[in-house]
């Protein structure tokens, strides 16, 4: 029986060794994966680490950039007119044409935000005063050197064939030349593309409307940044197409823009997929059809019937109104928020607003915006420029009562005046007007 046993004993003890072996090895292998594991684990955290230093860094150096820039252009705006000589006119297709302005002083120029406008103070023979108006920069906003403008020669509405056709911009089309000297106010307003930051934008314009939407994509172009951009624009055919060729080519050259041209009426030498992409008008409908969500900031910029049927299909589509942004100045035609104009509320019941030259006396009614606006609708005439507060054109005297401004002036009135364009009243007021 004992080699039985010492047998038995002998394959004992030899399994035990062997289970104690795998045990050994298992635990080697799982010290070994738990180290590989660790060290994985480290690597991914400095890796997220080193990345999102760059992206602080990154954020810290355009930061000091923008700084630097607003420092630079803060030294460089002027106040006032200053001189400026026309260079060059350029005809960008029918009635449209493009001045290129250069400081008469030749010191270099302040950049501008993407959007804004600079303003003219015009003597036109016969006008019996200077006659300010206000365009928007039509071009990149980092040429040192000049400003563009481009501006349409505006008919008489084509509802009121009576009315003269547009003072400032038929004086423009017709009389100023190169070489001429123009007195221009620094660029301002508050309808401007924000380019720090990084959310996609769609850029929505019909006819001449497209020169701030133009300004935009040539900033995002020049930014480098890859920002996604929908860049709609309307016109009846080829020959009322402004900057044809220049939208197409920053189109081709960049691909996060994406360029959409509706002709509402083409002709038969317009081609489609060459000088547009769509028949009709550019409606929300296009949008729905094209736009991967309803989730960008909008920019819209055109005549009163095509902003208030995009703004309204926004609307309808459920598109917040803080996405929503509109040109600050020209007709009030949008009965809403504009770029950066906070509302302040009016109590309205009672308040008579009498216009003493014009020997009017009318009930205020808050829908109608601003003094201006409410001006204009009962028939009394004032005179506007910027819309925005900037130029001062809209210039009233107050004879009794008082206002409150819904955005800030570029230049605060006199006592005793206020500029109708950005104003309510506070209680009865009578204006000089």
């Amino acid at each position: 029986m004992q080699p039985i046993f010492d047998k038995l004993h002998a394959a004992v003890h030899g399994n035990i060794s062997l289970i104690i072996g795998y045990i050994l090895i298992g635990m080697l292998l799982f010290q070994g994966l738990l180290m590989l594991y660790l060290t994985f684990r480290r690597i991914y955290f400095e890796r997220e680490h080193l990345r999102l230093s760059r992206n602080r860094l990154r954020l810290l150096v355009k930061a000091a950039a923008t700084q630097c820039q607003e420092a630079g252009q803060t030294k460089l705006v002027w106040n006032g007119y200053r001189k400026f000589q026309v260079t060059k006119k350029i005809k960008e297709c029918q009635g449209v044409c493009s001045f290129y302005l250069v400081p008469h002083d030749g010191k270099p120029l302040p950049p501008y935000k993407p959007g804004q406008y600079v303003t003219f103070q015009l003597n036109i023979p016969g006008a019996g005063k200077p006659v300010v108006r206000c365009y928007s920069l039509s071009d990149s906003p980092h040429h040192s050197d000049y400003y563009r403008v481009t501006i349409k020669k505006e008919p008489p509405p084509p509802d009121r064939p009576d009315l003269p056709p547009g003072l400032a911009s038929n004086y423009f089309y017709d009389c100023v030349k190169e070489g001429d000297i123009l007195d221009v106010k620094a660029p301002c307003g508050n309808f401007f593309l924000d380019l720090g930051k990084e959310v996609p934008v769609v850029l929505v314009s019909g006819g001449v409307g497209v020169t701030p939407m133009l300004s935009m994509a040539h900033a995002i172009a020049a930014a480098g940044s890859g920002r996604e951009v929908w860049f709609f624009f309307g016109a009846r055919n080829r020959q009322e197409h402004i900057h044809k060729d220049e939208m197409l080519r920053l189109a081709a050259q960049h691909e996060n823009i994406r360029l959409h041209v509706c002709y509402s009426r083409p002709d038969d030498q317009d081609k489609k997929g060459v000088d547009y992409h769509h028949e009709g008008r550019v409606t929300v409908d296009l949008f729905k059809e094209l736009l991967p969500s309803n989730n960008y900031d909008y920019f819209l910029c055109g005549n009163g019937a095509f902003m208030k049927s995009i703004s309204d299909g926004l609307e309808a589509w459920g598109v917040p109104d803080k996405n929503v942004y509109f040109e600050a100045f020209g007709p009030a035609t949008v009965k809403k928020k504009a770029a950066a104009a906070p509302v302040v509320e009016t109590a309205a019941a009672g308040i008579e607003i009498t216009f003493s030259r014009s020997g009017r006396k009318c009930q205020w009614k808050p829908a109608s915006g601003s003094l201006l606006d409410f001006a204009l609708e009962n028939s009394v005439r004032i005179d506007s420029g910027c819309r925005a507060g900037s130029c001062g054109s809209c210039l009233v005297a107050i004879k009794s009562g008082d206002v409150e401004y819904v955005s800030e002036p570029g230049e605060k009135p006199e006592s005793g005046s206020c500029l109708t364009c950005i104003c309510k009243p506070k209680g009865n007021l009578v204006l000089d007007a």
